[in-house]
């Protein structure tokens, strides 16, 4: 299962390895990669998790959730 997060906030490199480091943290999640380019992130998992604890995890670390799409 795969979800893309629409995320606003990421200004550079740093940023993405935020998003990265604070999304890999989850249980359940087996690989992320933010693209700074797109503002978003590709999330991979073994099961599901509510869009609310993307938006919670994301916020914490200074970003903002704007959109999650299964891929």
């Amino acid at each position: 299962m795969k979800k893309k997060l629409q995320i606003e906030g990421m200004t550079c490199a740093h940023c993405v390895k935020h998003v990265e480091d604070a999304l890999k943290e989850l249980e359940g999640v087996i690989s992320a990669k933010a693209n700074l380019e797109g503002k978003n992130a590709e999330v991979e998992l073994t099961n599901e998790i509510s869009d609310n604890i993307f938006k919670q995890v994301i916020e914490e670390v200074g970003y903002e959730v704007v959109g999650v799409q299964n891929l």
